[in-house]
C-alpha cells in the first residue's frame, strides 16, 4: 500500500484538475506501456465530478491506452532482448515469457487466434503492458491487436464509465471494493461464451 496509496491520492488530485482529461489521457497512454497504475483510479472520479461525460471520459481513455500499446508493441519488437535485465528486475519476466509462448502456439494456429487472448487482456486485472509486449515480441499482426485491444480495453473502460455513470458514487465506491472480482466473473463469462460458440455451438 505506501506504493500505490500515494499515486492513488495523486489520480484523485489529478481528476479535480482543469486539465484532467489531458491527464488521463497520459495516464492511459503510459500505463499500456510501463506504468503501474490502472487510468480507471482517474476515470472513476472524473465520471463522478461530472457523470453526463462519461462517454468523452471512457474514450479519452481508451484512445491513450491504444496509442500507449502501439508504443509497446513496438518496444517489445524492437527493444525486448535490451530490457531483459529490467523486465527481471520488475518481476515482469516470468509472465511476459509464459505470455510470449501462449500467443506463439495462438498463431501458429490461426493470427487471429491470439486476438480473443488479447480480447481478454485488456478487460482483466492483468497489466495491460505485459500483453503489449508479448504481443510485440510475438509479431502478432497490427490489426488483430489493435482490434483486440480496442474491444478489451474498450469494455473495460465503458463498462466502468457507465456504472458510475447510472449508480453515482455508491456504484464507484462498491466498483473499487470488488473490481477484481468483478473482473474475473467476467473474463469467466467471456471464456465461457468462447468455449460455447467456439467448441459446443
Amino acid at each position: 500500500m505506501k506504493l500505490f496509496r500515494p499515486l492513488y491520492e495523486h489520480a484523485l488530485r489529478w481528476a479535480a484538475h482543469p486539465q484532467a482529461a489531458w491527464y488521463l489521457a497520459l495516464l492511459s497512454f503510459v500505463e499500456a506501456i510501463i506504468f503501474p497504475v490502472a487510468p480507471e483510479i482517474m476515470l472513476a472520479p472524473m465520471v463522478l465530478a461530472k457523470p453526463q461525460r462519461w462517454a468523452r471520459f471512457a474514450t479519452i481513455s481508451l484512445a491513450g491506452s491504444l496509442l500507449g500499446a502501439l508504443v509497446g508493441y513496438a518496444l517489445g519488437h524492437y527493444a525486448f532482448d535490451a530490457l531483459r535485465p529490467l523486465f527481471a528486475d520488475l518481476g515482469w519476466l516470468p509472465r511476459i515469457d509464459a505470455l510470449v509462448e501462449q500467443l506463439k502456439q495462438d498463431v501458429a494456429l490461426h493470427p487471429w487466434t491470439a486476438f480473443w487472448t488479447l480480447v481478454l487482456a485488456g478487460f482483466t486485472p492483468v497489466p495491460l503492458k505485459i500483453f503489449t509486449w508479448a504481443s510485440g515480441i510475438v509479431g502478432i499482426p497490427l490489426p488483430a491487436f489493435v482490434a483486440s485491444m480496442f474491444v478489451g480495453r474498450g469494455k473495460r473502460v465503458f463498462l466502468l464509465a457507465g456504472l458510475i455513470r447510472l449508480g453515482g458514487k455508491r456504484a464507484e465506491e462498491a466498483l473499487h471494493r470488488w473490481i477484481e472480482w468483478i473482473g474475473w466473473a467476467l473474463v469467466a463469462l467471456i471464456v465461457g461464451l468462447f468455449i460455447y460458440f467456439r467448441f459446443i455451438r
